[in-house]
């Protein structure tokens, strides 16, 4: 039994993650009850998979590493080794995370950003996801999906309500 990926991510009501410069004010303003469900999917997982523009943003925007108790995994083209929180990545992101998924573990979060998220879409490599719903519309930015994906059946698993955010958990039907 192969490690579950997970895509946890909030979205304006036009399907965009972000603005075309990464800006995230606009999430970070949002109206929201509580977490949106952060904790529980934290805690069902032990390891976290980002790229490089995500883990820049992430450092320049908290003053301490959010995920110090996740083995956390960053694909580079430039940076190699390890620090004290990441280790950076430098080879295929579709062929490391396939090997990752066969190691034992929990579930593996998939943060982002779009581009690594668009190869695992390509190769059919999320199993779960959970995507909250902000109220903006933002009129252009960094989809959350590109284009050319394969067709793929969800299962709804919950719905929630977060304040002004609606939070939407589906699971990936696979063929048996």
């Amino acid at each position: 039994m192969s490690r579950e990926i997970i895509l946890y991510i909030a979205t304006s009501v036009d399907g965009f993650i972000a603005k075309e410069n990464d800006d995230l004010q606009w999430l970070e303003e949002a109206e929201v009850e509580g977490d949106a469900g952060y904790s529980d999917m934290y805690q069902s997982i032990d390891t976290i998979i980002m790229g490089k523009r995500t883990y820049d943003y992430v450092i320049e925007h908290t003053e301490t590493f959010p995920y110090p108790d996740k083995k956390c995994y960053v694909f580079s083209s430039t940076l190699r080794g390890k620090n004290d929180h990441v280790e950076f990545v430098n080879e295929d992101v579709v062929a490391f995370s396939k090997k990752l998924r066969e190691q034992e573990g929990s579930k593996i979060w998939m943060v982002g950003g779009a581009d690594i998220l668009d190869a695992f879409m390509k190769e059919q490599l999320i199993d779960e996801l959970i995507i909250t719903i902000t109220p903006h519309l933002l009129g252009s930015g960094i989809p959350l999906f590109k284009g050319k994906n394969p067709y793929q059946d969800l299962k709804l698993v919950n719905t929630q309500r977060y304040g002004q955010m609606v939070q939407m958990h589906y699971m990936v039907m696979k063929e048996a």
